[in-house]
């Protein structure tokens, strides 16, 4: 639960340092009465109920893919199940896509609205401290993101207890005024929404895309569920995240009753005096630790894509021996980091980033809510009346948010849905891309037991040796393997053919990852062996090999004398009849994405001194 409320609850947990300024600004700034602003804080109350606590905490947490969770990791499962349903599958990627678009897009909002949201402490301390805000913002997030590489193991620790205490504070500081304004609790009340949305329809819909900045971070919730599984996440948001933003939503409800002129921080406003910097520290660790997940999600996304042939290869650093969804992505934290700093200069305060916060996540709310009711139906088999019950409780709510989120498209909405629909072009692009150019690799290899046959009847000479030939295709031959029988007319003594093949999942056990496959000839020497792996297990060559030669007597050599043999094939461009395939632009997007894939040696954990290289042309 501590682990929980440290990394899952870490965005949702400081939404209350912009929220309600955000939604009251607009809808007219300090310009409001008693009723109608109970009907935004009751609008805010009840969007964590039904988007939060009954949609995610209670529904679709349930829908695991071996107890992990996230869009690509939900597709995944989706798509194993409905494999005969082309349609359906190709909806399925496309969804999935530009959800993880979304996401990513997101991961560049959050940490900058966070960290900035943060910093305004310090005017709330003094006014004159106005100008520090942009500058200890850039400082904060440069650390953060410099400190990357040593991986969340480190510094994960610490994030419990913070964000324990970061709760705790909230509902404490929320609690006294509550108590001094008792009829800020008829909030609760979901009639004084209704009856808001009634009397000022317009307003009540500017708020609503406003008030989905409550919620953001709800996705996390489901993106980390396997690291921590769903107990102890639904644990620690119905006994302490939960009721503490509530009381504090609640708190800040109170406060401008009172002082209506407290717009300008409503969350500092709650502090007594002598509190000011104590809270301003806390709030900007507890928006440093929101920023660390979101980043850190970010990480995992895009490794899912990677490996479900959505991006190209990038280099994976590994920042735990033990826990396998510690990673660290060098160029996505340079572009993410980048991002932010463009970001933070280019708006300079949270309320103006605000107006571009909102689009992503409920974007990203809808497509995940939408893929749950495919996997609803064909996985769980649920009756259309459950189903129903979903969309009328959580679809039309969250359609409702991201309709009235779209007016912000003019003023910064633009921007999150400008960078989504890049990285979801380049995810599609690289997609395409590799399923012709892995249909053109066939060609050239070959079939491999056609190949394997062929060998019977030639004069092939078996020299002393191991050679293994890391390949990603179960049914063609290796083109080394191929030229090294063609052009030489020799083998070495064992010949193992690898392949690893990624099932969609996040993990598999040690003991059903190997499967060894003697090709139809016992006496050749030469086997393929497929290597199971999910999404979080490292793609390790060496340690396949090791786990075969253990769980096989076939293989009787020393898996540390063999040498790897690498095809690797360069990228050029198409003939002039076969361009009508797809357009120019993007094959030539593909070829440039071709070229920032990372070492196959490196991504394979392939000892250099050891590794031989082959290459050819395919050309797209």
């Amino acid at each position: 639960m501590i682990g929980a409320i440290g990394v899952v609850f870490g965005d949702i947990g400081t939404s209350p340092l912009y929220t309600l300024k955000a939604v009251l600004t607009v809808t007219g700034g300090q310009s409001y009465n008693e009723t109608e602003l109970l009907g935004v804080i009751s609008m805010i109350a009840w969007c964590l109920v039904l988007v939060v606590t009954f949609t995610y905490v209670g529904v679709i947490l349930r829908a695991d893919n071996q107890g992990e969770g996230g869009i690509l990791s939900l597709a995944s499962l989706i798509r194993r199940r409905v494999r005969h349903r082309p349609r359906l599958t190709f909806a399925v990627i496309v969804i999935s896509v530009i959800g993880a678009s979304l996401f990513l897009g997101d991961s560049l909002i959050t940490p900058a609205i966070s960290v900035l949201s943060a910093a305004e402490g310090l005017t709330v301390i003094n006014s004159s401290l106005q100008q520090w805000v942009v500058p200890v913002s850039l400082v904060v997030l440069t650390l953060l993101f410099a400190f990357q590489h040593k991986g969340t193991g480190h510094i994960g620790r610490a994030f419990g207890p913070v964000m324990t205490l970061w709760f705790v504070t909230l509902a404490a500081l929320g609690l006294p005024w509550i108590a001094r304004h008792p009829e800020v609790l008829l909030a609760l009340s979901p009639t004084y929404a209704i009856g808001f949305v009634i009397h000022h329809p317009w307003g009540a819909f500017l708020a609503l895309g406003a008030s989905v900045l409550a919620v953001t971070g709800a996705e996390a919730l489901y993106a980390d569920l396997g690291h921590f599984g769903r107990k102890p996440i639904f644990l620690a948001w119905m006994l302490l995240a939960f009721p503490a933003l509530l009381l504090n939503y609640l708190g800040q409800g109170a406060l401008l009753l009172e002082k209506p002129e407290a717009l300008a921080s409503p969350l500092f406003s709650l502090a007594p005096q002598w509190a000011l910097i104590p809270l301003v520290i806390l709030a900007t660790v507890a928006t440093v630790i929101a920023s660390q997940a979101v980043i850190a999600g970010a990480f995992s996304i895009v490794r899912q894509a990677i490996r479900a042939s959505f991006l190209p290869r990038l280099k994976v650093v590994q920042t735990s021996p033990v826990q396998g969804g510690q990673i660290y992505l060098p160029v996505v934290n340079m572009i993410l980091f980048l991002g932010v700093v463009i970001l933070v200069a280019q708006f300079g305060s949270s309320e103006r980033l605000a107006s571009a916060y909102g689009l992503a996540v409920t974007g990203t709310l809808l497509l995940e809510l939408t893929l749950f009711l495919v996997f609803a139906h064909f996985v769980w088999h649920w009756k259309w009346w459950k189903i129903a019950i979903m969309v009328v409780f959580s679809g039309v709510l969250e359609l409702t948010l991201f309709l009235a989120n779209v007016p912000k498209i003019i003023s910064g909405g633009w921007l999150p849905l400008s960078i989504s629909a890049v990285i979801a072009t380049i995810m599609f692009t690289w997609y395409r891309g590799s399923r012709i150019m892995f249909g053109r690799r066939r060609a050239l290899e070959g079939p491999l037991q056609q190949f394997i046959d062929s060998l019977r009847a030639r004069d092939i000479k078996r020299v002393p040796g191991i050679a293994v030939y890391p390949h990603g295709d179960l049914t063609t031959t290796p083109l080394a393997l191929r030229a090294s029988a063609n052009f030489t007319h020799v083998l070495p003594e064992h010949v193992v053919i690898l392949t690893i093949k990624n099932v969609g999942v996040p993990t598999v056990p040690e003991d059903r990852r190997v499967v060894i496959d003697n090709l139809g000839w016992e006496d050749d020497g030469i086997v393929h062996v497929l290597y199971r792996v999910g999404f979080k297990d490292p793609q390790d060559v060496p340690a396949a090999l090791r786990l075969a030669v253990n769980k096989s007597c076939e293989l009787e050599f020393d898996p540390e004398q063999a040498t790897y043999v690498l095809s690797v094939f360069r990228i050029e461009p198409a003939e002039e009849d076969d361009k009508a395939t797809w357009p120019r632009w993007q094959r030539q997007l593909f070829r440039r994405l071709e070229k920032t894939s990372a070492n196959r040696t490196n991504v394979f954990h392939l000892p250099p001194e050891r590794t031989i290289i082959v290459g050819s042309e395919v050309h797209v």
